[in-house]
C-alpha cells in the first residue's frame, strides 16, 4: 500500500500533470510550490461564480447561492474602497461564524486589503491588544464583539466599524444593511503572490498573540495540498487493492457539503475547510455553536459530505445517543485536525458501522493549513501518526543545536516550502528565530518514518494545546504575576480525555496572603479569553521547583501534582 501510494505521488506530481511541482524564490530561498496553484485568493473567488445557484452558505434558515455570495461580495468590496479601504490595509473580522465572516473576508481579499482574523473570544484588553497590533483601520464586529469595542473605543477615535446582527446600530458604526448597497460590480485590483492575505492570530510565548502574515501564495498552495492529500490516498488505496474503482465509502455524486464547526479566525475552518469548499463549489453550513446533536441533525438533513472538527468535537458525535439512527450515507470523512487524534477515536470511527472514514490532518497557521494528512486504512494501519508529509514540504529533524539527524531520529520537526508564512507581524526577532533560511521550525518533537509519515512526540513551545486552541503557557503566567498575592506560578498541561488537554497553575503565595483558586480564575476570567482560564490550580506551601539554572522544572511539577488536590 505504502509502494502503491509512492507511485501514485511520483504519477501526480510528474511534469505536465495537475500536481506538478517546481521551484520558485521567495525571500532569497529557492522554495518547492505547486505550478498549478491559484495566484491569488482573489482568484479562488472569481473562479468560484462558474458554481452559480447551488447553495454555497447556510445558516439555520437563511441560505446563499454562489451567485447571490458573489453580488454582496462585490457590493461590500465596493463599499470598502468607497470608505478608504485600499490595498494592504487592514481590516479587523471579529464575530461568531456568521455567513457575513466569509462575505467580509472575500470581499476585503479581493481588493488587495488584508482581514485581520480576530478570536471571538476574546476579552475587551485582548481585543485592545488585536486591533492596536494590527493596525487595523476598520472592524466589522456582530453585536457580543461590538458591546467589547465599546469598552475601549476611547483609544480607536478613527476606527470605521461595521456592525453585523445588530438591531440598534451606533450612530457612530455602519450597518451591514447600508454596506450592501453599494455597485454590485468587483473593482479591479492586481494582487502579488507575496502580498499578505490575512493575519491570523496566534498565542505568543512571550505573552502576547502574533499576528501570522499569510500569503495568497501560501492559501493558495494550501488548497493544491489538500486537493493532493484528497485524492492520492484514495488512489493508492485502489491501486493496492487491485480492483480497478474506487472503495471510498459515502456519496460519489451530488454536491460537496461540510458544517463550520470551529472558528473562521483558524486557517482550520478558514483554510482548510471553506476556502477549499469555494473552489470546489461546495456547500458551508454555519452553526451558532457547538452542538452534537444539532450537527447530526445537519449532516443528515444538507447531506454532509465531509465533518471536520477538532477530536473532541468528533468524538462527541460519534458517542451521541443519534449517531446510531441518524442518515450518515452521504458521510464520507470523519475526522479533523488542531489536536492528536487518539487511536482509540480512530477505532471507534472503523468500528461504528456507518460508512464515513476516519481522517486527519495536521497543520499550523505558520504553514497557512496542511502539512501532512492520513484517512481510511493508512490512518487505520498508522493511528499514532500525523499523516504523509505532502510532497510541495521538505522536511528535516534537528537537535538542540541545530544540526539535522538522520531519517527516524527523534527531533524538532523543521519544514520548507511555499504554505511558509512570510514571518509575524511587527516582530521581526520573532520571525527570525522560528524562520531561519526558509525553514519553520514547528516547535514539534517527532520524527519521519521510511514511508514520510510524521509523528509527533512531544512539544518544545512551553504551550498547551486544549481543544485545537494553542494556549502558550506564558500569556497566563503574566496575567497571574499582576495579581498581588502571587510570588510564584508556573502553568502547564494537564491531560483531559475530552479535549486533549486543559490548562493547569501551580502558584506560591506571597507570605502572609491566601488566595484561593475561585479569585484567581476571576482575576485571570477578567483579562482572558474564558478558553485560556487554568481549569486547575494548585496552591502551594513551598517555593515551585527549580533547576541548576534556576528555571522552574515544569515536567516535575506536572508529575507530582494530581488533578484530585487542585482547586
Amino acid at each position: 500500500m505504502y509502494r502503491e501510494l509512492q507511485e501514485v505521488t511520483d504519477e501526480l506530481t510528474a511534469p505536465g500533470q495537475l500536481f506538478e511541482i517546481t521551484e520558485v524564490e521567495v525571500r532569497g530561498q529557492r522554495i518547492r510550490a505547486w505550478v498549478n496553484a491559484p495566484g491569488s485568493l482573489r482568484d479562488v473567488w472569481l473562479n468560484s461564480a462558474g458554481h452559480g445557484d447551488v447553495d454555497y452558505l447556510v445558516y439555520e434558515d437563511e441560505r446563499w447561492t454562489y451567485s447571490r455570495a458573489h453580488e454582496e461580495v462585490a457590493r461590500i468590496a465596493n463599499w470598502l474602497q468607497a470608505a478608504g479601504i485600499g490595498r494592504h490595509d487592514h481590516v479587523a473580522i471579529a464575530m461568531r461564524n456568521y455567513p457575513e465572516w466569509m462575505l467580509a473576508y472575500w470581499a476585503i481579499v479581493c481588493i488587495g486589503a488584508v482581514p485581520v482574523g480576530i478570536n471571538a473570544w476574546w476579552v475587551a484588553g485582548e481585543l485592545q491588544y488585536g486591533l492596536s497590533d494590527s493596525g487595523a483601520k476598520m472592524l466589522i464586529c456582530d453585536r457580543e464583539r461590538l458591546e467589547r469595542f465599546e469598552e475601549i473605543r476611547g483609544d480607536f477615535p478613527d476606527m470605521r466599524v461595521v456592525t453585523v446582527r445588530v438591531d440598534n446600530v451606533p450612530a457612530w458604526s455602519d450597518s451591514w444593511s447600508s454596506v450592501l448597497t453599494a455597485e454590485p460590480k468587483l473593482p479591479e485590483v492586481d494582487i502579488d503572490p507575496e502580498d499578505d492575505a490575512c493575519i491570523f492570530y496566534t498565542s505568543g510565548t512571550t505573552g502576547h498573540p502574533k499576528g501570522a502574515q499569510l500569503t495568497h501564495r501560501g492559501c493558495a498552495n494550501n488548497l493544491l495540498s489538500l486537493m493532493f492529500v484528497n485524492m492520492a490516498q484514495p488512489m493508492a488505496r485502489v491501486k493496492a487493492s487491485g480492483d480497478g474503482a474506487s472503495n471510498t465509502p459515502g456519496s460519489a455524486a451530488g454536491q460537496m457539503a461540510a458544517i463550520v464547526t470551529t472558528p473562521l479566525f483558524h486557517v482550520t475552518a478558514n483554510n482548510c475547510l471553506a476556502q477549499t469548499m469555494t473552489l470546489a463549489g461546495g456547500k458551508l453550513v454555519h452553526m451558532y455553536k457547538w452542538d452534537a446533536g444539532e450537527a447530526l441533525r445537519i449532516i443528515e438533513e444538507e447531506k454532509i459530505t465531509n465533518f471536520t472538527a477538532v477530536p473532541a468535537m468528533t468524538r462527541e458525535l460519534v458517542s451521541h445517543p443519534d449517531f446510531a439512527t441518524r442518515d450518515m450515507s452521504s458521510l464520507s470523512a470523519l475526522g479533523g485536525g488542531g489536536a492528536a487524534f487518539q487511536p482509540d477515536l480512530v477505532d471507534k470511527i472503523d468500528r461504528s458501522g456507518r460508512g464515513a472514514e476516519p481522517a486527519q490532518g495536521y497543520g499550523m497557521t505558520e504553514t497557512c493549513g496542511i502539512i501532512s494528512a492520513s484517512g481510511g486504512r493508512f490512518l487505520s494501519d498508522k493511528p499514532g501518526s500525523a499523516g504523509i508529509l505532502v510532497p510541495i514540504y521538505e522536511v528535516k529533524c534537528i537537535d538542540g543545536s541545530g544540526n539535522e539527524l538522520p531519517r527516524g531520529e527523534t527531533g524538532e520537526i523543521c519544514i520548507r516550502g511555499a504554505q511558509v508564512i512570510k514571518g509575524y507581524l511587527n516582530r521581526p526577532e520573532a520571525t527570525a528565530e522560528s524562520i531561519v533560511d526558509g525553514w519553520l521550525r514547528t516547535g514539534d518533537i517527532g520524527y519521519v518514518d521510511e514511508d514520510n509519515f510524521i509523528y509527533l512526540v512531544d512539544r518544545a513551545k512551553d504551550m498547551v494545546l486544549r481543544g485545537g486552541e494553542n494556549v502558550y503557557c506564558s500569556e497566563i503566567e503574566v496575567v497571574l504575576y499582576k495579581h498581588g498575592d502571587v510570588s510564584e506560578c508556573a502553568v502547564f498541561s494537564v491531560p483531559d480525555e475530552r479535549l486533549g488537554e486543559e490548562v493547569g497553575a501551580a502558584v506560591f503565595p506571597l507570605q502572609d496572603t491566601h488566595p484561593t483558586p475561585e479569585e484567581l480564575r476571576a482575576f485571570c476570567k477578567s483579562h482572558l479569553a474564558a478558553y485560556k482560564v487554568p481549569r486547575y490550580i494548585w496552591i502551594l506551601d513551598s517555593p515551585l521547583p527549580r533547576n541548576a539554572n534556576g528555571k522552574f522544572v515544569k515536567r516535575e511539577l506536572q508529575q507530582s501534582l494530581h488533578v484530585s488536590e487542585a482547586g
